[in-house]
Parts: structure tokens; C-alpha cells; sequence
């Protein structure tokens, strides 16, 4: 058995290259992490993500974006997807792999920020866009419901950025 993973830095990911990494590369930022859909209704939310991002990267803001096809809405794969919301929606911030966001092949990232902050479904994710907001010190503060649009918690956000001069 593998041993439990105790905070958001203990988790590796992929970003859509394939590239692994270790989220403690955010360690002392903000995070906030977003499963997404390129084929979603959902998904002029992109623009709004990407311009909280650039509104707030140099203040220690950074977006992940993880798509996901569980709920049959996504592209083949992770790379034309980030593809598509950088065409589409202008996106910068960091892209990855086609994530698992339910069910028994859960990504455990996914499977630690539903237990840190479970939302109206309990331990499931109901939709894509499902956000979840991290502070600097990597606590997972709050999930954001996906129709919350992300300057709807634009407040939130300012109000964990670290202080970075």
C-alpha cells in the first residue's frame, strides 16, 4: 500500500507534455486547481481563469487546469486540449494530463482535495470546473461549485496571496 499523502506538495502530476513534476514547485503560492472541459458549457470560463491569472501570477497566483472526459466533454487527450484553450481562450497557465476526477480510478490529487474539501456530493465532483483554492502554506481553503464563475471569487483569491515584494 502507498504511504497516505499528507499535503498538497506531496503530490506528482503531469503536465500535458507528459512532463511529471511535484506540486511543491508551488510551495509559497496560491493555487488554484480546476478540472476542465474544452467541449463543456462551462468553458468561457477559461477567459475568466486566464485573466485572474494574469491579473495575479506576479503576486503569486498560478492556475492549474486538469481536463477531464468523465463527463464525456473533453478531447482525446490532454495535449489537444491545452491546445484548444490556448487557441480558443488565450491560456497560459499550466495545462496537464487527462485527469480522473471520480470514481475508482480517482487521480489522488483529486482524491486528497475531495477529502480536504468535499462539496454538496460529498466525496464526488458534480461537473466540470470544479475549482478548489489552496493558500500559500498549501491548505485547501474552499471548492467553488463549477457555474461559480471565477471572478465571482476574485476576493478569495486576493485575500491568500502571499506577500510577495
Amino acid at each position: 500500500m502507498t504511504q497516505e499523502m499528507t499535503t498538497i506538495y506531496d503530490f506528482e502530476v503531469s503536465r500535458e507534455d507528459g512532463e511529471k513534476y511535484q506540486l511543491s514547485k508551488y510551495e509559497g503560492k496560491t493555487m488554484l486547481i480546476v478540472n476542465t472541459a474544452t467541449k463543456c458549457g462551462l468553458a468561457p470560463q477559461f477567459a475568466e481563469l486566464e485573466e485572474l491569472y494574469e491579473k495575479y501570477k506576479d503576486e503569486g497566483l498560478v492556475i492549474l487546469g486538469f481536463p477531464s472526459n468523465q463527463f464525456k466533454q473533453e478531447l482525446a487527450n490532454g495535449q489537444d486540449a491545452a491546445q484548444a484553450c490556448r487557441t480558443t481562450y488565450g491560456v497560459s497557465f499550466p495545462m496537464h494530463e487527462l485527469t480522473v476526477v471520480n470514481g475508482k480510478e480517482t487521480a489522488p490529487l483529486f482524491k486528497y482535495l475531495k477529502k480536504e474539501a468535499p462539496g454538496e456530493l460529498g466525496n464526488s465532483i458534480k461537473w466540470n470546473f470544479t475549482k478548489f483554492l489552496i493558500d500559500p502554506t498549501g491548505k485547501v481553503l474552499q471548492r467553488f461549485a463549477p457555474k461559480t464563475k471565477p471572478k465571482a471569487f476574485e476576493n478569495d483569491i486576493q485575500k491568500v496571496l502571499p506577500q510577495i515584494k
